[in-house]
């Protein structure tokens, strides 16, 4: 995936600077709160404390909290840029372990070469945090440094560049020597690279079952081999191997297993030949492989192949691991990560990869064969089955060796909470641009010389989710595209006013209109307006979607797409839609948009097209019919418009779960159902919330964006046969880009049908 340098700086410069910020978990708006939060409230749980020191994970958030450690000393393949520089890295792994496992995490950067002050800084740190993950530190200090921070602290420590490539990697190993009918002990494994992975890989293979005789291992002065005294370490003296071999390239004849760990292309075609029968090769140097996917699959067409590279079969991704083994490790309160423990992760992983992938995962990959197999020996790192397959083996694994202090009695109840850490909100949009890159579709968007329209179809085109055509004077969008810097290759641009089809889609608007207080020459003057062109183009079938409302009002540009295209079939009125994000749920607001005051059988409408949106989300649909009444309770004519419209969708479908007329937080706040109305059909929480007219749709999404916290994505229209979609004005790149996924995914659908 392509990203400028422009996109990286302005992508970690823009808003808040960096990746990260601390929100507080507790009110603190009143008096009382703050004597509550701070003085003279605060000291009940220091007290607490300070008598029995276990209770710091009792009132502190100490358990849930983890420590990104590097000095900057080797920074993905930057090598030593410093603590300074390696800090937006740090800040990214924290990223990362809030989004899998709901981890926090303090980024540490140490300014230090000395791994006795690096080893001094972290033991100093043990009553802050319930667990340190060691980053980008050079090989061989960084072994040091961890069994020494093992060694002398009672809180797991876990250098990630060492054991998580180790942990996937053995995964892949064990499913791979299955997928060929191998054994563990009688492989033959070539490691290119002798640094902290490479020796941290080794290890865990042997734990695996792999013969420490039948590994060698390769640095940039050749095959590590017994009596060999250049460049040795006691690390590497372990696999000092008894072989004749001394290039990587003879060390690769007749072996099984290629393992890269090194630098890009230094693997040729032959060295893969000389292999033996069905031979593994893992090349994971990013972000070029030691060989290419393309020349290792050439040469021999029995291979099973891995990168650390997304865009091919089996990605090697450290993701899949240290998120998983922190959340493990700190709900049993582990004082440790055992190498039991890891071996529990990479069986986990190993036995995930065997199971029937559902159709979650299979629709957000729609277009790959995903069943084990040489193609398939490690999940996918989106797969949201990871977390409880890894954590709960990695708990257990810290339970049977005795370094739990907190055990777990009710797995079951366990995995829920672990469900809820998952936080699937904003997956959707994931998914849903995964699904739009499987057949990318032309969107056409009339607002073409707009810098922000411009920078997302860059991306669309990028990252193959659409083909855009941009309408406007083509001299004065290619003149922003050049002031921009954007690459705009596979662009493009329509002056409508120059067109050769603007007769033909005036015609064809005169024609549909004409009953309608259209003139034949007002449809052509319509016809140089672009939201008016651009419509047309999708009616035709010149365009599969449009994509428009940065610069103009929502009346003015939602009009010209009524006029032009027509109502899906069996479809009365188009209605709209927001998702709203709130922290781990997503919800769908409708009709927030289009109808004022809509009718019970609209209302009805407008909750049927939602359910059916809502599926393609791969989200079932919960359905609450909203009012200011809880069933009854105020029988006026607004509540009762309400309830008959839940009527006349249980007749039109009663599988949908609907139900209403409710208050709002009785439609998301599960308790009060279940206490207060447990004859609801709506026993949990609703995720579709049908508002009862434009006024309070259109107040609470836009108060639940402003004040609440909450992303919103949409307009999404509904109940035209052609997707178009209004972004609200002054919307941001990212909002273009997830309009556009959907309005491509609702085109693909629409073909099918």
């Amino acid at each position: 995936m392509k990203t400028t340098k422009k996109e990286a700086l302005e992508y970690h410069s823009r808003a808040r600077k960096g990746k990260v910020e601390v929100v507080s978990t507790k009110p603190c708006i009143t008096a009382r709160d703050l004597s509550l939060a701070y003085t003279p409230g605060v000291a009940e749980p220091c007290l607490e404390i300070a008598q029995n020191e276990e209770l710091v994970y009792e009132y502190t958030a100490k358990g849930n909290l983890v420590a990104v450690v590097s000095n900057g000393t080797a920074v993905l393949g930057l090598g030593n840029i410093g603590a300074a520089a390696g800090k937006p890295v740090m800040e990214g792994k924290g990223v990362l372990f809030k989004r899998f496992a709901d981890v926090d995490v303090f980024d540490i950067e140490l300014n230090t070469l000395d791994p006795d002050e690096v080893i001094k800084c972290v033991q100093l740190l043990e009553p802050t945090f319930g667990g340190i993950n060691l980053e980008d530190i050079k090989a061989p200090e960084c072994f040091y440094i961890e069994e020494e921070l093992k060694r002398t602290m009672n809180i797991p420590v876990f250098h990630d560049d060492q054991h998580g490539t180790a942990i996937i990697s053995g995964a892949a190993l064990l499913n791979a020597v299955e997928v060929v009918g191998k054994k563990l002990d009688q492989i033959k494994v070539v490691f290119n690279g002798a640094g902290a992975s490479a020796i941290s890989c080794a290890k865990l293979y042997v734990a695996l079952g792999v013969k420490t005789e039948n590994i060698i291992i390769c640095d940039t002065k050749g095959v590590v081999f017994k009596g060999r005294k250049e460049g040795m370490n006691k690390y590497k003296e372990i696999f000092a191997n008894d072989t004749k071999a001394r290039t990587l390239q003879e060390a690769m004849v007749g072996t099984d297993v290629f393992v890269g760990l090194s630098s890009g292309n230094c693997v040729s075609k032959d060295m893969i030949i000389s292999m033996a029968n069905d031979p593994i090769v893992f090349a994971m140097a990013n972000p070029n492989p030691e060989i290419t996917y393309e020349d290792a699959t050439d040469a021999r067409k029995d291979i099973i192949m891995a990168t650390g590279r997304s865009d091919y079969p089996n990605q090697i991704n450290n993701v899949l691991g240290f998120p998983f083994i922190f959340r493990g490790a700190l709900d049993v309160r582990a004082t440790q990560i055992t190498e039991e423990m890891k071996l529990a992760a990479s069986y986990a992983l190993a036995k995930l990869a065997r199971e029937e992938v559902p159709d979650l995962v299979k629709r957000a990959y729609e277009g790959q064969d995903i069943v084990f197999g040489r193609e398939y020996i490690v999940p996918k790192p989106f797969d949201p089955r990871v977390l409880t397959y890894v954590a709960p083996a990695v708990a257990k694994a810290a339970m049977e060796c005795g370094v739990a202090k907190k055990p777990i009695q009710d797995w079951d109840k366990y995995k829920e909470e672990l469900l809820e850490h998952l936080g699937l909100s904003k997956e959707i949009v994931r998914k849903t641009i995964d699904k739009a890159k499987n057949k990318p579709r032309i969107i056409v968007f009339p607002e073409g010389n707009q810098p922000k329209i411009l920078s997302a179809c860059q991306i669309l085109v990028e990252e193959k989710i659409a083909k855009p055509i941009l309408l406007g004077n083509k001299e004065e969008i290619e003149r922003i595209i050049e002031e921009h810097h954007i690459n705009s290759e596979g662009f493009t641009i329509i002056n409508p006013l120059e067109s050769e089809k603007i007769k033909l889609y005036a015609d064809e608007l005169w024609k549909i209109r004409q009953r309608r207080g259209v003139m034949k020459h007002t449809a052509h003057d319509l016809m140089k307006q672009n939201n008016y062109f651009g419509s047309m183009m999708v009616r035709m079938g010149d365009a599969d979607g449009l994509i428009s409302g940065m610069t103009t009002s929502y009346p003015d540009t939602i009009r010209p797409a009524l006029h032009a295209i027509n109502t899906a079939p069996g479809v009365k009125r188009v209605s709209g839609m927001y998702i709203v994000l709130v922290k781990k749920h997503v919800y769908f607001f409708a009709d927030t948009t289009v109808n004022v005051d809509p009718t019970a059988e609209e209302l009805a409408e407008i909750a049927l097209l939602s359910a059916e949106t809502v599926r393609r989300f791969n989200i079932e649909p919960r359905v609450a019919m909203l009012s200011f009444s809880n069933f009854g309770s105020a029988p006026y004519p607004q509540s009762n418009k309400v309830r008959k419209a839940v009527e006349i969708v249980r007749q039109k479908e009663p599988s949908l779960v609907i139900d209403g007329e409710m208050q709002a937080d009785t439609a998301v706040e599960p308790e009060i159902i279940v206490k207060q109305y447990p004859f609801s059909l709506l026993l949990g929480r609703a995720n579709v919330l049908i508002f009862p007219n434009l006024e309070a749709g259109n107040i609470a999404y836009k108060l639940l964006a402003r004040i609440g916290g909450a992303d919103v994505i949409g307009p999404i229209l509904m109940g035209l046969d052609k997707p178009v979609h209004v972004l609200q004005k002054g919307a941001e790149v990212e909002d273009v880009v997830n309009m556009t996924a959907i309005a491509v995914v609702q085109a693909n659908e629409a073909v099918n049908k």
